[in-house]
């Protein structure tokens, strides 16, 4: 078999929790040599066959120019990409014209993040069923009493939702029409930057919120089970939005019958739609879903790897499951001739952060990590960075403790169980991750 696909040199661009996880699976994939992260993070640089590579001092953030010379330096072979920023920015093109092999969607096809004003146009066209909305452009003065005017006469409770990148907090979720006016007024006056001057109002849906992430080539997709993440800051799904605080997955409530209704009327229908828009999708879909009364609705695309979606799902993929080969073959069109594999049982993973978060927070506080005697456990790192020999913190979402289990119950205690290993000053975590 050529080298170039026996024995990858792999680049992956991120320094989270999600880009942990996604290095630690592949470092084991039989078709790997070696996963190299820029700019990684305190734990990326504790894995055998992975190394931290240049920096953010060396390069700038959105110089994507000179990671393509950095690739091409290391005779990479394939690129994975991490965050949405850089995904929605059109990183995948760079790569493109340097002929190396990109796991991320075109620029065009990433829209479907970059502007949910976009994506909700797109699933009203092709009857891809979500929430009644509405879309405004608040920089425009008189859309603001007209959003104000459509939140009064609905017949429903709203969603606030900034269309462009907001770090996954980008949503509020006003309890009156009141409310819902003054969260128009923060909009307006640029709560979320120029990424909240165009939003989304849309109905409120009740029901049970899912993540499908999905492989796709253009032409076949293939999904991973669904998880439920837990957004909010506080136990009980209550304060602020965040980024993730939380993973379990499968959910036991989706059941197969569920996941078909899914991919008959909401995942095909994307693909086939951004194919026939010449958007063709090649990479991973991660699609918010709720389960309603009414059947299954989108809530939002995200066209990259979930976090903390990702800790749990790396840990489902079977030890067959050759990652590097899956994404390599989004890249060229052959997903249908690979193997993508999930072994049985659960995973759980618990979002450690510093007290503050999503808020202000402090930085630069000594962690002290202790073993992790089972094999179950994983503890990837989110916003860590070694300073001389001391790990300090270096983000609001500081871990994400991953347990696999055979049992759902078995997969959250030894998450939990992993927890008691971290300890840090303003350490938090919720403590009723899977508990509904």
């Amino acid at each position: 078999m050529d080298r170039n696909i026996n024995k990858l040199r792999v680049l992956l661009i991120g320094s989270g929790g999600r880009e942990h996880a996604l290095a630690w699976k592949l470092s084991q994939a039989p078709s790997v040599e070696h996963v190299f992260v820029f700019p990684g993070n305190g734990g990326t640089v504790q894995i055998e066959n992975i190394s931290n590579v240049a920096s953010e001092e060396e390069i700038a953030e959105g110089d994507y120019s000179a990671l393509v010379a950095l690739a091409q330096k290391l005779d990479i072979g394939l690129v994975v990409v991490g965050p949405d920023s850089a995904v929605v920015d059109g990183i995948e093109g760079y790569f493109r014209e340097s002929r190396i092999p990109c796991f991320a969607p075109s620029k065009e096809s990433a829209e479907l993040e970059g502007s949910k004003t976009y994506a909700k146009d797109f699933m009203r066209k092709y009857d891809i069923p979500t929430a009644a909305y509405r879309n405004f452009d608040l920089s425009v003065a008189a859309n603001l009493e007209s959003a104000k005017e459509y939140i009064r006469s609905a017949n429903h409770n709203v969603v606030i939702k900034a269309s462009g990148l907001a770090a996954g907090k980008g949503v509020v979720l006003p309890r009156s029409k009141d409310e819902a006016c003054e969260e128009l007024d923060a909009f307006a006056d640029g709560r979320f930057g120029d990424s909240g001057l165009s939003i989304v109002v849309e109905e409120y849906l009740e029901g049970d919120e899912i993540s499908v992430l999905t492989f796709s080539d253009g032409e076949t997709f293939k999904s991973l089970p669904p998880g439920q993440d837990h957004k909010r800051i506080l136990n009980g799904n209550l304060g602020l939005n965040t980024g993730g605080m939380g993973v379990y997955a499968p959910t036991p409530f989706v059941t197969a019958e569920v996941m078909s209704e899914i991919e008959e009327t909401v995942l095909k229908p994307t693909f086939d739609g951004l194919r026939a828009e010449g958007r063709t999708f090649r990479g991973l879909l991660f699609t918010g879903i709720m389960i309603t009364p009414y059947g299954p609705k989108v809530l939002e695309y995200n066209v990259r790897f979930g976090d903390p979606e990702t800790q749990s799902m790396m840990l489902l993929l079977s030890q067959d499951t050759d990652l590097a080969a899956v994404l390599l073959a989004c890249t060229q069109k052959t997903l249908a001739k690979t193997e993508l594999h999930v072994r049985p049982g659960y995973a759980c993973n618990v979002v450690i952060s510093s007290t503050g978060y999503p808020g202000p927070y402090k930085t630069g506080q000594a962690i002290q990590l202790g073993p992790v005697l089972l094999q179950d456990i994983h503890i990837f790192h989110a916003g860590t960075k070694m300073v001389g020999n001391t790990l300090q913190t270096a983000g609001g979402r500081v871990f994400s403790v991953a347990a696999y289990g055979d049992s759902l119950e078995m997969a959250v205690e030894l998450a939990y169980q992993g927890v008691k290993s971290v300890s840090f000053d303003g350490m938090y975590f919720r403590t009723d991750i899977a508990s509904r």
